[in-house]
């Protein structure tokens, strides 16, 4: 089982939850799984998001992902 957190506009996307618990196998079987959960806006948010694996960035979307993880969804972001 894996944590997922949202921040800024991915928690909007997420109907305005800041994280729940996923079970996924690699980072495409979770944007599956979570764009399933909360549909298309969420999407498209995933697409130019970026991840962090227990604080490590992730660039493989098809490596293992380790048991009890935690991901945060991180979306871009603009400003200074």
């Amino acid at each position: 089982m894996l944590t997922i957190r949202y921040f800024a506009g991915a928690r909007a996307a997420a109907g305005g939850i800041s994280s729940e618990d996923v079970d996924a196998a690699t980072l495409n079987d979770l944007i599956s799984v979570l764009t399933g959960r909360h549909g298309e806006r969420l999407a498209v948010v995933l697409k130019a998001a970026s991840f962090l694996i227990d604080g490590l960035t992730s660039h493989d979307s098809d490596a293992a992902l380790p048991a009890q993880a935690t991901v945060d969804v991180l979306p871009p972001f603009a400003g200074g």
